[in-house]
């Protein structure tokens, strides 16, 4: 058995790849996890027709009736949107005992990275990825995107890193292992909800065409997957010290109810959008339509490039 034994793709992503198509993979923990329903269901629909009309496939990943789905319905998605909660949150760890159970769950950046790599998927769009929480020295709390973003050849477009954590140490992270951040026509690490963290990017790109060169070349050299930082639309930005006292007040909250592991970072978004009183929301929103468009670019630049990814170099004797 293999993994092609696992994984279901939809027909048109199917033909996509096959014909050499742009297709860009976005994961599905935003739908059950990120926001409330109805709100996320549009928010699925929306980003989508983004991908779409910027001229890529779009391919929303998600574990259902025990696969690996990848371009799930649109039936699927409503479930998916749904369920919310109560569906599983799949990070790397949990993949084959939900696969067996058969579960509905929403796949992380982790999961829906490793899933898009074995369909032959290079390009991922996103909200904000995981990384060190804070506090992370005493609760050793990492998120297992980071450990996936060194490993697996996909390039994830996100607006940086979500607020709720040490983006200093999260940037720290990544450099140890050896996962180059990209800056979207930006040189400022972005914050998920604000434009700039006061940290920078490795190095800085000028469009879809440069990055795409760059993450080709990544991938010819058969390292590890490629992280574009592009900053949420200036109209949709939040003020950057607003949003870290209403972070510091949900992380407080969390911390008085035993929030903790992976039911930490669904708790503080649920708290801070009541804190912003949906603010942060429409923000939240505004910033994947804006990742969804941007991959959507660089797929369809990669794809001209015919860029294909290669095993990682064998060390000689």
């Amino acid at each position: 058995m293999s993994i092609k034994d696992h994984l279901s793709l939809s027909p048109k992503v199917r033909k996509a790849l096959a014909d050499g198509r742009p297709v860009v993979a976005l994961e599905s923990t935003i739908i059950t996890h990120g926001m409330p329903y109805p709100q996320n269901l549009e928010m699925a629909q929306r980003v989508e027709a983004v991908v779409r009309s910027n001229g890529a496939v779009p391919a929303t990943i998600a574990i259902m009736d025990g696969k690996l789905k990848v371009g799930v319905k649109a039936e699927e998605i409503e479930r998916l949107a749904k369920a919310g909660g109560k569906a599983a949150k799949a990070s790397r760890r949990d993949v084959a005992a939900l696969l067996v159970s058969g579960a509905m769950a929403g796949t992380t950046v982790a999961t829906t990275m490793m899933t898009a790599a074995w369909a032959g998927i290079r390009v991922f769009a996103t909200g904000g990825i995981g990384g060190v929480h804070r506090g992370a020295e005493t609760t050793f709390d990492i998120s297992a995107d980071l450990e996936e973003l060194r490993q697996t050849q996909v390039a994830v477009v996100c607006a940086g890193a979500k607020s709720i954590l040490d983006i200093p140490k999260t940037l720290e992270t990544l450099e140890t292992n050896g996962v180059p951040v990209l800056g979207y026509k930006t040189e400022d690490f972005p914050a998920f909800w604000a434009r700039q963290s006061g940290q920078k990017v490795d190095h800085r790109v000028e469009g879809a065409k440069e990055a795409a060169r760059v993450i080709a070349l990544q991938f010819e050299l058969g390292m590890g997957g490629v992280l574009v930082a592009n900053p949420i639309p200036e109209s949709h930005a939040m003020d950057a010290k607003a949003m870290e006292a209403r972070i510091e007040e949900a992380i407080q909250g969390a911390e008085a109810e035993g929030v903790s592991r992976k039911d930490l970072t669904p708790f503080l978004l649920k708290r801070i959008f009541e804190l912003t009183e949906g603010k942060s929301l429409i923000a939240n929103i505004a910033l994947v339509e804006n990742n969804a468009a941007v991959a959507a670019e660089i797929a369809v630049a990669m794809s001209k490039l015919g860029a294909k990814p290669r095993a990682k170099p064998k060390a000689k004797a």
